[in-house]
């Protein structure tokens, strides 16, 4: 009797974990008032690079960490935690993306859409002037004015205008440059840096690409005390970098750390013990 009573006991449970994985998924709180910022790129199917993942496995990744009890928020509820100290769910996860590629509206916004998934995505402007000129195709005005309007918690922030590029192998963000047969000068470079953040900022607000475009994050991941003065003074509150960490009340809104997990030797599983490992080592509790 108790053995044909467990066969479709079994049954019951798997087709469950399968169909609705939120009524099983583990409850643990692994830490409460941070957030795991993730950082993704590039989400293709045929294209293969080290910021590059599909389209399945990306789905994967996210419905693995829904599976877990992560909770994922908005930007707005993020800035509010850095900001006002407004509480934020435990196990809170802020999904961001770099580069403004295309393959975010074809591949990312419709997993992230199916899921409902807040995000945000960091946009070089300058490539919504010609969005197929790049060799990777890039987001078009047209495209991010859509998904705000069917989404508004998918957000575009600033990944600066043209200073996403090198410069005599130096990022261009913190560099200053060659005028002629002479170096820029200390207040040519802080205004081309001004302008520059001040025109991404008016491209994406004319989208109307938030509720407030004063997220920026950093190219390369290069900055320095002198970028984020000036970035402050052209209106950006909050900065993402390439370091490694979880984000806490007490963190520089100007230096908030994230985890990558677009690489496409993060697997499913993988990103919950990455965020899990950095959690120990920061002592997090």
């Amino acid at each position: 009797m108790i053995r044909k009573m467990w066969k479709p006991l079994v049954l019951f449970i798997a087709v469950t974990a399968n169909f609705f994985p939120n009524l099983v998924q583990a409850n643990d709180t692994i830490y409460s008032n941070q957030v795991t910022v993730l950082v993704y790129h590039h989400i293709d199917d045929e294209q293969q690079s080290a910021v590059t993942i599909s389209t399945k496995l990306f789905s994967d990744q996210l419905r693995a960490l829904k599976r877990k009890g992560y909770e994922f928020i908005t930007m707005d509820q993020f800035k509010r935690f850095m900001s006002k100290g407004a509480s934020v769910p435990d196990n809170a996860v802020l999904v961001t993306f770099d580069d403004g590629y295309r393959s975010f509206y074809t591949n990312a916004y419709p997993v992230l859409k199916r899921m409902d998934i807040p995000a945000v995505n960091f946009v070089i402007t300058k490539d919504l002037d010609d969005p197929l000129h790049s060799n990777i195709p890039s987001l078009s005005n047209e495209e991010i004015m859509q998904m705000r309007r069917e989404d508004p918690d998918i957000e575009f922030q600033a990944h600066s205008d043209s200073l996403h590029a090198m410069k005599d192998g130096k990022p261009m963000l913190t560099n200053k440059w060659m005028a002629g047969d002479r170096i820029e000068t200390d207040a040519e470079f802080e205004q081309r840096v001004l302008d520059d953040t001040k025109k991404c900022l008016r491209k994406l607000s004319d989208l109307k690409g938030a509720k407030a475009v004063d997220a920026y994050a950093y190219p390369f991941g290069s900055y320095d005390t002198k970028t984020m003065d000036l970035l402050k003074q052209a209106g950006i509150q909050y900065s993402f970098t390439t370091k490694t960490g979880m984000a806490d009340r007490h963190t520089d809104p100007m230096q908030i750390p994230r985890i990558n997990a677009g690489s496409p030797y993060v697997r499913a599983h993988s990103v919950n013990n990455l965020i899990r490992h950095q959690v120990e080592l920061e002592g997090i509790n």
